[in-house]
């Protein structure tokens, strides 16, 4: 969607929205580690983000690369920065045809600073001199696809002091088919104000983005200040001087500076306010609180999972359960399908998943931070406390989920702690919903004045002597179906046909009934794949002579994950009820690599190689 756009919708409605600026990295680590915060940022609700332009080599790439990243795999609509310095136009046009690949729509046309190494700015040869040359260029080449932002001054800027020949110039971008302006940082709000109605005088009638600066250190507020040669308010200075050796009261004292900043632009009508994060959320974050604008929380999504924004993505409107918890893997999975699904899921054998090793898809971390996170788990019951810490909260991920747990399992969570304490770990699961407003706050998505509804889905890894009694209680139910399946293969399943099930749906008003989540075959089995690779990751963190190495890789090669579906989606804890009575036994026994497991067996000791017994109920029934 275009910022002009929403920037209109915002005027509409009356509305404050935000933006967040980020930078590339130099590291792969600090890329990585901003990756994460945008996925936690998003939870904010900006509308939109930008990523600035990393000039020449590998920061160039990365640039492109973190664009198509934060549009296909966060779902964040982002516009990209993009430069004259050291571009030649070949260069402008590759970059271009990226950002047009990569889902992008809008972009942030700038000449860019002079290089380190350069004291003055000098134009590329066969590129662009001026901002100006590269929004007709732009224009020239794709129309109205991209929406055009360019830079504004407030105050002036590095080279060029002169407000009338900046207003000239800036007015040149505008009519050269720039659809929209993001200034420069400042702290004197009058300043800016005054500037805005010289542009509107000057017939420069496009919206204009303030660039806000947060404060997060005071060394950092007077760097940044000296660099752009804003003023600084004298006000400013007497509540920040005292403070300026404590961080956390250079924090709290610039929140309430620039939130009062921020009001009095809002109050002036401009509803928009554009963040400069330097990848950091913190100072952000506090400002936006203090403005009542995170309070609003993110809008309500459209969907019960979040979008991709990728090329040809936007309209996509149906996916299978098992990766609700590893929403980038089946984006990168899919990422090369020519079209995805719309208003029903079709036949997934065509195109197919990509396979695990072509997108680099695993387990994050490395081997000491997972054994950090995880700990060394040496037998069933360790392995079963991991789950049931997650359920908890006290962990935030699992090999097979990459976030913390929501509040929509709340209404389960005692029955998927039960399971797990008896060794049957949860991997995903959904209560069934009954009609609950597309507005409630835990089950809530699409339009307003509708109703969504649920199936009750439960994922478990489910052990081998289980299976059979399990797949019978199953199938004494005509109201449920499953699939099982192992490491190898050994599917099993009472599904009549291939096609998908569709476990959520909902009903808005003026549309046909949307059904976004399905159960399916051939997804199953795509994920059945991924789901043991990801164990076997997780076993590879440890040594492979160690209990831990072998307990995990025991459990991936020999236990079997299994998806129910309830059908009666009235019933909210009819999934559990076939899991009475059984239990895991021997959960407590250190597993001791491939010679045996010390099981209890109708209660005498014994051992067997590589086997956990069945606890039964004393009638043979499990």
């Amino acid at each position: 969607m275009h910022i002009k756009d929403k920037l209109a919708e915002a005027e509409r409605l009356g509305k404050p929205m935000f933006s967040f600026e980020f930078f590339p990295p130099k590291t792969e680590q600090g890329v990585q580690n901003l990756y994460d915060r945008m996925d936690r940022m998003h939870g904010l609700g900006p509308s939109f983000i930008d990523i600035t332009w990393g000039a020449g080599g590998r920061l160039a790439t990365l640039t492109c690369e973190m664009v198509k990243v934060a549009q296909s795999i966060y779902g964040l609509e982002t516009c990209m920065h993009l430069t004259c310095t050291d571009m030649s136009s070949d260069k402008v046009d590759k970059a271009l045809k990226e950002a047009y690949t990569a889902g992008c729509t809008n972009i942030l046309a700038l000449r860019g600073d002079p290089p380190r190494e350069k004291e003055k700015w000098v134009a590329t040869e066969g590129g662009f001199r001026y901002a100006k040359d590269l929004v007709s260029h732009i224009r020239s080449k794709y129309g109205n696809h991209f929406d055009i932002g360019v830079a504004g001054y407030p105050e002036g800027c590095e080279d060029q002091e002169d407000p009338d020949l900046l207003m000239d110039h800036l007015k040149e971008k505008v009519d050269a088919g720039a659809t929209f302006i993001i200034t420069q940082m400042f702290y004197d709000v009058d300043i800016f104000l005054d500037w805005v109605q010289r542009c509107r005088a000057r017939g420069i009638s496009v919206p204009i983005i303030p660039g806000i600066m947060p404060i997060h250190t005071h060394a950092a507020f007077i760097r940044r200040a000296t660099w752009t040669k804003c003023h600084i308010p004298s006000k400013w200075t007497k509540l920040l001087e005292p403070v300026k050796n404590d961080d956390a009261a250079v924090r709290e004292v610039g929140k309430n500076l620039v939130a009062e900043m921020c009001q009095k632009i809002l109050d002036a009508g401009i509803l928009h306010l554009h963040f400069y994060t330097m990848n950091l959320a913190q100072a952000t974050r506090m400002v936006l609180d203090e403005l009542g604008l995170t309070s609003n929380g993110t809008p309500k999504q459209p969907l019960p999972w979040r979008k991709s924004l990728g090329f040809n993505r936007r309209e996509e409107n149906v996916r299978p359960i098992f990766w609700r918890n590893r929403n980038k893997s089946y984006v990168m999975r899919t990422q090369d399908w020519d079209e995805f699904p719309n208003g029903r899921w079709g036949d997934s054998r065509s195109p197919a998943f990509g396979e695990l090793d072509a997108y680099g898809i695993g387990l994050k971390g490395t081997n000491e931070q997972n054994i950090k996170l995880w700990g060394e788990p040496r037998s069933i019951a360790d392995i079963a406390s991991l789950f049931i810490g997650f359920l908890e909260e006290r962990l935030d991920t699992l090999p097979w989920s990459e976030s913390p747990i929501t509040s929509e399992a709340d209404v389960i969570k005692e029955d998927l702690v039960s399971l797990n304490s008896r060794g049957f770990l949860t991997i995903n699961s959904q209560p069934a919903v009954d009609g609950a407003k597309s507005s409630d706050p835990v089950y809530g998505w699409g339009p307003q004045g509708g109703y969504v509804y649920q199936k009750a889905y439960l994922e478990l890894l489910v052990s081998p002597d289980h299976i059979d009694d399990l797949i019978r209680r199953i199938e004494r139910d005509p109201e449920l179906t499953y699939y099982a399946v192992k490491k190898h293969g050994d599917l099993r399943t009472n599904a009549l046909t291939d096609g998908p099930n569709a476990v959520t749906w909902g009903v808005f008003p003026g549309k046909e009934i949307v059904q976004p989540t399905i159960v399916e075959t051939i997804s199953f089995l795509a994920w059945k794949d991924e789901a043991f690779r990801l164990g076997a990751d997780w076993a590879h963190c440890h040594p492979a002579s160690s209990p831990s190495r072998q307990l995990i890789e025991h459990l991936v090669e020999n236990w079997f994950l299994v998806n129910i579906v309830h059908n009666d989606f009235h019933q909210t804890h009819g999934l559990f009820n076939l899991f009475k009575g059984m239990k895991v036994e021997g959960m407590n026994n250190i597993f001791e690599g491939n010679s045996s497991i010390e099981v209890i067996s109708n209660g005498v000791g014994s051992s067997h190689c590589d086997e956990i017994s069945v606890h039964t109920n004393g009638n043979g029934v499990a």
